[in-house]
């Protein structure tokens, strides 16, 4: 995996991914939403710094023209917003929002943005893709659905770094290197796609960071004429949607925040516990696996059957199976992004069977398949920028979990420990930051959002990308943080299955009544 965290929805990863969304078209002009006065009062002070608020007034003012965008039922423009918030006067960045109306019965509540993690994962294609169409229809019903792309994402002057025959080429990388040459080989790597985005993307690198997008989404809310900001986050969503609580505290309304990220935590934490929850979700694979006749990692037990699929991607290591793509045989990064995709939602399970089963045969094409979804590369050989995005956002947001080589081999004990499958190769895929061209602007920090309305926690029990105590821990530093548990497999609740899950925060979402704090759903 060539991602320090990648933190999405598992309804971006398999249903939004791979489908075709229609770009939006934009223009400037009158709105629809009526603008509302804007407060000046000094200074609204943030994680980064003091913002002046009455030089952003002409941001908060501003009215967006509604146009078609290709997609029926929905509606897309640009906004504006500055590109330095500490210096709103610098220049401007261009942000594409895209809605779909309330479609009633019931009274109108308001806009409900929605965001599906990465980060990097574009807002406005799980919109068009899932939450305008696949939310409960209560829900759907009584709000606006929105979503903006936040800045350097798909739509939003997105991040670019390599072309995709270079991107084909950094994902083959060996990413469990035996020897100093395979060591160098692999920072040389995250070097070259480092110059790239500092090539390609130099201007928005340094101001792509989650405390800016949070102050987009503010500049949003006003402008669409909502008094507070109604928001469902998952994934990194949900370290956006505290951010924006911990920022604008009296602005926030109903906000739910599932598959929750722990923002107090320094990134070499983050990755380990991150590591940790993909050998939980692997552990669940292989357990039902070995239930089965036809389980190609056997029928033992399961910590046998991750023996078994780590000597398969030892075996790749040193002799890639062939697939479809000449270029891109199966070898054991490839290999194991595929794995790791399978386990942000059970559904996939048995594609993953079928996939170690034929690399297992000498076929790499479903595994491959699967790390194609992962990175969000089609079938041309075009990327999506969300690897590049992901990386621009992870590496402003924390100083880097690891500086050198040297950090990574001290710390492998305690990734390997945290996943015999997949910690050599998730400790090594940490150290991307390392030489990053623009330093970090935030750090890990505890967010209490003291004075915001109630909010919704949700964690799953068995989630791989954002593990379970993530969510406990961040119910707990929330002022009125609730929390609300999914016992259960995958990454994120909302809409996956649940009828106990998706009755308590539609609750939430119409009536404004939070969860009882500690309720548990299966």
């Amino acid at each position: 995996m060539n991602s320090r965290r990648l933190l999405r929805s598992s309804a971006t990863l398999f249903v939004a991914t791979g489908l075709l969304i229609t770009g939006c078209s934009t223009g400037s002009g009158a709105s629809s939403p009526p603008s509302r006065t804007v407060s000046t009062a000094a200074q609204v002070t943030g994680s980064a710094q003091a913002v002046d608020r009455a030089a952003l007034a002409p941001y908060y003012s501003q009215k967006l023209t509604w146009r078609e965008c290709g997609v029926p039922g929905f509606e897309c423009a640009t906004m504006k917003a500055p590109l330095d918030y500490a210096k709103p006067t610098g220049g401007d960045i261009n942000l594409a929002v895209a809605r779909k109306k309330a479609t009633g019965p019931g009274r109108r509540i308001g806009s409900l943005l929605v965001n599906p993690g990465g980060p990097g994962g574009s807002a406005i294609g799980y919109l068009q893709a899932y939450a305008a169409l696949g939310y409960p229809a209560p829900v759907r019903a009584r709000y606006d659905m929105v979503a903006v792309d936040p800045r350097g994402v798909a739509r939003s002057e997105p991040v670019e770094c390599l072309t995709g025959p270079e991107m084909d080429a950094h994902t083959q990388v060996d990413q469990t290197p035996d020897d100093a040459a395979e060591i160098a080989k692999l920072t040389a790597a995250y070097e070259k796609f480092s110059k790239g985005c500092e090539r390609r993307s130099k201007k928005i690198l340094p101001h792509v960071s989650t405390v800016e997008a949070a102050r987009d989404m503010d500049v949003l809310r006003e402008i669409l004429g909502d008094e507070k900001l109604q928001y469902v986050g998952a994934s990194y969503g949900t370290f956006l949607g505290a951010t924006y609580a911990e920022l604008f505290p009296d602005r926030t309304g109903r906000l739910v925040l599932d598959g929750a990220m722990d923002p107090s935590l320094a990134a070499r934490d983050m990755n380990r516990d991150q590591t940790a929850g993909f050998e939980t979700a692997f552990q669940s694979f292989a357990a039902d696996c070995v239930k089965q006749k036809d389980c190609p990692l056997g029928t033992g037990t399961p910590a046998e059957a991750g023996t078994r699929l780590k000597a398969l991607f030892t075996s790749l290591d040193t002799k890639p199976v062939p697939t479809k793509d000449k270029n891109r045989p199966l070898g054991e990064a490839l290999a194991t992004t595929g794995a790791i995709a399978a386990m942000y939602d059970e559904g996939a399970w048995p594609q993953l069977r079928d996939g170690i089963k034929a690399a297992q045969q000498g076929d790499g094409n479903g595994l491959l398949a699967l790390a194609d979804t992962y990175y969000e590369r089609d079938g041309s050989g075009t990327y999506a920028n969300l690897m590049y995005a992901n990386t621009a956002v992870n590496c402003l947001d924390l100083p880097p979990a690891f500086t050198s080589p040297a950090d990574v081999q001290s710390a492998l004990p305690a990734f390997d420990k945290a996943s015999p499958v997949f910690g050599e190769g998730l400790a090594w895929a940490s150290l991307n930051c390392a030489s990053w061209p623009v330093k970090p602007t935030g750090s890990g920090h505890r967010i209490e959002a003291k004075g915001a309305a109630p909010l919704v926690v949700v964690g799953t029990t068995r989630d791989p990308a954002t593990p379970y105590k993530w969510a406990k821990s961040l119910a707990d530093q929330l002022a009125t943080g609730t929390l609300l548990t999914y016992d259960g497999d995958g990454h994120t609740a909302y809409g996956r299955g649940s009828d106990c899950i998706d009755t308590a925060i539609n609750t939430y979402l119409l009536e404004g009544t939070p969860p009882k704090d500690g309720k548990q759903c299966s």
